[in-house]
């Protein structure tokens, strides 16, 4: 029977699909992501504090991503809200610094657990993006419209059913074939967007699943590849990928849509990350000059870490104690390495730097 976007899709194809996923074209698109992605794995080993890297642009992708599903924040409400520990800050701000909690979690759930991409652990970012309890979907009504109300796709109904394909999902995650790891990246993106199993996030989860998943292939040491940026700008292509899988098993473009997408995006992350690399130099370099009483390697670095950063951060990290960190902060602004910001009683030391490279 023709797919109608109306009725619970329960009988979406099981993994892998039936068709050539590796055609000539995908091979060669593969070929020319994957070298973006090594080029931007050998960028992320240069930055000495690789937590520089997730803590900073794991919030821009955050940000982006919660984007897509309309949950909107500024970069200012952001990252003071982050350095201010998700305090005295709107709702859709704490629901983005939930999304980056959630991306931790899955990382060191991966990376120092051991454990393996499962449907438990994909509840868990859910829940952590949410902040709910319950998992899969239990009830039905949930359908996917267009901008103009128009229901384009009713994903699975029925619990079973949805823990079924999910444990194919798993189970085709770790098959031992011989795929490309990212070719296979797009084939579990649809997936998982079209069994939908969540009542909300999907999007979100989903976007963690693929960078874990890159960790997980050895692609990546660290979560630093986000392809919500990418997705922005052409949401429209994004969502015609989808919507043409499911309709006309269309999977060819859908592959060489996800392979550009993860190709475009690594290199503007790896220049990204050289950028950052070079203002953390220069910032070494112009402290160790104009400062030298002052100068540490620890505290320069420190300061890109987040753009926001206050006088209890240098006491955290063992740097100084209040009254010196204070002076440190207060010395760092009058060389104009850091601009002061009050809000409130509050006083935050914004690294101007680091936060054009990371809103560009």
């Amino acid at each position: 029977m023709p797919f109608d976007p109306h009725q619970p899709y329960n009988d979406l194809p099981l993994l892998p699909p039936p068709v050539e996923l590796e055609t000539k074209p995908v091979l060669k698109k593969a070929i020319s992501a994957n070298k973006a992605l090594a080029e931007l794995k050998g960028a992320g080993e240069l930055i000495p504090d690789q937590t520089q890297l997730i803590q900073s642009i794991g919030l821009q992708e955050a940000k982006l991503s919660s984007e897509i599903e309309n949950i909107v924040t500024t970069n200012d409400e952001l990252y003071r809200a982050f350095a201010d520990d998700g305090q005295r800050t709107n709702p859709h701000t704490k629901e983005v610094l939930r999304y980056k909690d959630a991306l931790w979690h899955g990382f060191m759930a991966i990376r120092q657990e051991n454990r393996p991409m499962t449907t438990r652990l994909f509840e868990e970012l859910f829940q952590i993006i949410k902040e709910t309890s319950p998992g899969v979907r239990q009830t039905p009504g949930t359908k996917l419209a267009n901008p103009m109300g128009e229901v384009v796709y009713t994903p699975p109904e029925g619990e079973s059913i949805i823990r079924d394909k999910l444990a194919n999902l798993e189970k085709f995650l770790y098959a031992e074939d011989d795929l490309d790891p990212l070719v296979k990246l797009a084939v579990i993106h649809y997936q998982f967007e079209a069994i939908h199993p969540f009542t909300d996030g999907n999007g979100r989860t989903g976007r963690i699943i693929n960078i874990l998943f890159l960790i997980e292939a050895g692609l990546l040491d660290i979560p630093v590849l986000y392809l919500s940026r990418h997705i922005i700008e052409h949401k429209g292509d994004y969502y015609a990928g989808l919507r043409h899988v499911t309709g006309t098993n269309a999977w060819e473009p859908w592959i060489l849509y996800m392979l550009h997408a993860i190709e475009q995006t690594a290199q503007v992350t790896r220049e990204r990350i050289l950028a950052i690399r070079d203002a953390l130099n220069e910032s070494l370099e112009r402290v160790r000059c104009d400062l030298p009483k002052i100068y540490s390697k620890d505290l320069v670095e420190l300061l890109f870490r987040q753009p926001y950063c206050k006088i209890r951060f240098l006491e955290a990290a063992g740097i100084a104690q209040r009254k010196t960190a204070s002076h440190y902060l207060q010395e760092l602004a009058r060389i104009g390495l850091l601009s002061s910001v009050k809000a409130g009683r509050e006083v935050y030391y914004l690294n101007n730097a680091l936060l054009k490279i990371l809103s560009s």
